[in-house]
């Protein structure tokens, strides 16, 4: 067996479908699908049909499977389809009347590339988690789950909201893959180990403390098993926040609270067993190699600042097409020169050739200290979206791992090669700026969080009522809880803090907080009595429709447990 080696692609958007479509909406999840999920997918299908076994471990985000499962998506990417071909169209005749024919070749190159995308979308019969879980199936890939709406779990204050976030999610991957899930993506990779615990923020800081169990805790009552999380949590070392590159923070952000307390140093090429001292339940950790990370993730001293590479930041209008490349260092986008996909696809080999021996070389020396992993774990999105050449990389790097002596491995398969090393415990952290909290809970976001732990509240006492109640009752609950999990989502503090999507994040959080509060003072007045009227059942109706996610989702697995094997 050659040196274990595990990709992670974490995939996840928010609920976008019925909420907006540009510049902030479905148009998000269509371009993601045509640009990454697809792309992926073909990759994939190319490296089966040469007799190369991938044996990536794939995130799918249970609100993202949801979305892309349903109708609605479907005309969403069809009306998305039809904007793209019509901006080649246009952006060709455009440039036709400039005579410029090397900016002519290239919408030829982007009409090549979404019907080939539109092709292999139908051929799946438009589906993209079926067509995951049949490669899972195969053998070919793992699918992880992650929390229902990507909750930023150490920061939600109820362990009911924990419980709802991991239950959902094991039954939406059981209802979708067949199977319940092995592992988790944490979201943000964000831990917290048991302890007495105070809201940060809000009119109970300080004033409310109780003991709540750690993560892990939590995990080993669904029946997962294991987790990603990030290095400086077990290394003791500086963290990465790989998104600075492209989401610049502010000074304040940046310079915020001081470090989480740091455990003892040990290797992030192993896994360890993680338990919190006095806690019931356990679960593995696989931690993110900090330097195969930084290669792919930074556009500063990584593979993506390439200069033959394409911009993601320069675009033509009308249409939006990407047609230049990144060219130079200099952040002037008139100064771009043109795309040349060639040149592009020869820089693509050398940079999977130097990946794969700084793989190589990586686990030698840490295999030095007895068996070891090389775990490399992204955002999906990275590759095609931010970096259109990523799914081709990746594609080049499967093909060069077996002759450089390293094996390929699902974090299930790595497992078994790499088992624990030992039983330790783990500081609280994520893999944000500064390896803390601070890009979720901040001056800009507290607002957020006063929300979420206002709802929080209120639903757990609607909870209470809930035993024997009216059908409508159950209903209304119901769709309260649906507007709480998307209210919890750690979306929207991200497009806050980093002001990728500051006014559609806030509006979103106000929005589902408002909804909850409107069928939570109903599901009291059906509590105490009172009939639902027609304007509430039209009201509830159309939240159903909209927020339509988790269709069997119970308000009752909050109550903890017996969710996953």
């Amino acid at each position: 067996m050659g040196y274990p080696f595990s990709l992670v692609l974490h995939t996840h958007l928010p609920m976008v479908v019925n909420h907006g479509r540009w510049p902030h909406g479905s148009d998000w999840l269509c371009e993601a699908a045509f640009e990454c999920y697809l792309p992926l997918l073909e990759t994939v299908h190319r490296l089966v049909a040469d007799g190369i076994s991938p044996k990536w471990t794939i995130n799918l985000s249970p609100v993202l499977t949801e979305q892309l499962a349903s109708p609605e998506f479907q005309k969403e990417l069809a009306f998305y389809y039809e904007n793209t071909r019509r901006a080649c169209v246009e952006s060709r005749e455009h440039f036709g009347r400039e005579g410029r024919p090397d900016m002519v070749k290239l919408t030829h190159f982007w009409e090549e590339f979404y019907e080939r995308m539109w092709e292999l979308h139908r051929r799946i019969g438009g589906d993209i988690p079926g067509t995951c879980a049949d490669l899972e199936r195969q053998g070919h890939i793992e699918i992880l789950t992650c929390a229902a709406t990507h909750g930023y779990l150490p920061l939600l204050s109820r362990d009911e909201s924990i419980h709802l976030q991991l239950r959902t999610a094991v039954e939406t991957h059981r209802r979708h893959f067949g199977r319940a899930p092995r592992g988790i993506w944490l979201p943000e990779c964000a831990y917290r180990p048991r302890y007495e615990w105070t809201p940060p923020t809000g009119p109970e800081q300080s004033k409310t403390r109780r003991v709540r169990p750690g993560i892990e805790e939590m995990l080993a009552a669904h029946g997962l098993e294991y987790f990603v999380a990030d290095a400086h949590l077990i290394a003791a070392g500086a963290p990465l926040f790989l998104y600075r590159d492209y989401f610049p923070l502010r000074g304040e952000i940046v310079d915020a609270p001081a470090e989480m307390p740091r455990s003892e140093r040990r290797s992030p090429y192993t896994p360890w067993r993680i338990a919190s001292r006095g806690g019931d339940g356990d679960a593995i950790a696989f931690f993110r190699d900090p330097k195969t990370t930084l290669q792919v993730w930074s556009r500063e001293h990584g593979y993506p600042g390439d200069f033959a590479y394409l911009e993601f930041h320069k675009k033509h209008f009308p249409g939006g097409l990407r047609l230049w490349r990144i060219t130079d260092a200099a952040n002037d986008l008139g100064s771009k020169a043109p795309y040349e996909p060639d040149v592009a696809a020869h820089r693509i080999g050398l940079q999977a050739r130097h990946f794969v021996e700084l793989i190589r070389d990586t686990a030698a020396k840490a295999s030095a200290q007895g068996p070891a992993l090389i775990c490399s774990p992204y955002d999906a999105e990275l590759f095609g979206h931010w970096w259109f050449e990523g799914p081709a990389w990746l594609e080049q790097v499967a093909r060069g791992l077996q002759a450089a002596g390293v094996t390929a491995m699902t974090l299930g398969e790595a497992l078994e090669a790499v088992p624990p090393r030992a039983t330790v415990s783990l500081p609280e952290g994520s893999w944000g700026e500064g390896g803390d909290h601070r890009v979720w809970l901040n001056p800009q976001t507290e607002w957020t969080w006063d929300r979420v732990y206002s709802a929080e509240a209120e639903w757990v006492e609607l909870l209470g009522r809930a035993d024997g109640a009216h059908p409508d009752f159950r209903r209304v609950l119901a769709q309260a809880t649906r507007e709480l999990l998307l209210l919890e989502a750690s979306d929207w503090q991200f497009l806050i803090t980093t002001w990728a999507a500051r006014d559609y994040a806030e509006r979103r959080v106000a929005e589902h907080y408002a909804e909850f509060k409107h069928l939570a003072e109903l599901a009291r007045a059906l509590a105490d009595g009172q009939a639902l009227s027609p304007e509430a059942a039209g009201m509830l109706r159309r939240l159903e429709r909209e927020d339509f996610c988790f269709p069997e989702l119970d308000p009752a697995w909050a109550r903890g447990g017996a969710g996953g094997h």
